[in-house]
């Protein structure tokens, strides 16, 4: 099983900032939740979900970026995603997701 995706998490100015690197695939998948399990425990935070090292995201990443939203809303957090590429961005808009998450 190779992995190959790196996830970093730091606060910075109040903010939560997820730094994913790579391809966020299937396989990666349950890597990512659980280095990004302090984001569920955000409570009245800005979640910032920086893309700008993410070459790919399947399926399984949207459904994780998508939980974290939920988890966000339901603890008064505000989810944003930053740097997503032209490819990132056409894969959200096909999904739907480009009208379910804030970009800056």
């Amino acid at each position: 099983m190779n992995v190959d995706i790196k996830t970093t998490i730091q606060e910075e100015n109040g903010k939560v900032i997820a730094f994913l690197e790579g391809r966020f695939d299937t396989v990666a998948s349950s890597v990512v939740e659980k280095a990004l399990a302090p984001l569920f425990e955000c409570k009245d935070k800005e979640i910032i979900l920086d893309c700008s090292g993410l070459t790919y995201i399947a399926s399984a990443g949207l459904r994780l970026f998508l939980s974290v939203l939920k988890s966000a809303q339901g603890n008064g957090s505000k989810v944003f995603i930053r740097g997503i590429n032209d490819h990132l961005r056409t894969v959200f808009a096909m999904t739907g997701f480009i009208n379910i998450f804030k970009f800056i």
